[in-house]
């Protein structure tokens, strides 16, 4: 899978919007919370995502993918993983991860910010 590959199915999911809170970095937000970071677009093809409600159930991703998968700076005590697009972790489960976490955030919107459709 693609960089572009995935920033299309992201962008695909209901309520997502492109935004770009740093310079340089592209992420989709589903209201007004990223569900995925993608980076800059010129950098590695990587998408960081929620793996788990904590860093136990994420770090399943980094025994399974040690070479395409990380806890992702900052966030990752929260759950988060980077995993890397084009490696060894098979499309099917680079989707699963993005569909995972866009629920995860979903589900702790404000209900006035949930996408309706």
């Amino acid at each position: 899978m693609t960089r572009e590959e995935m920033l299309s199915y992201c962008l695909a999911k209901p309520g997502a919007w492109l935004d770009r809170p740093w310079e340089g970095d592209e992420v989709v937000k589903v209201g007004s919370r990223i569900f995925a970071f993608l980076g800059a677009p010129e950098g590695e093809a990587r998408v960081g995502v929620k793996c788990g409600p904590s860093r136990e159930v994420a770090d399943e991703w980094l025994h399974r993918f040690p070479e395409d998968a990380r806890s992702s700076p900052y966030i990752g005590r929260s759950g988060w993983n980077t995993l890397r697009l084009g490696g060894r972790i098979p499309d099917e489960e680079l989707i699963e991860a993005v569909d995972g976490s866009y629920d995860a955030v979903v589900a702790k919107l404000p209900k006035r910010e949930r996408p309706t459709a």
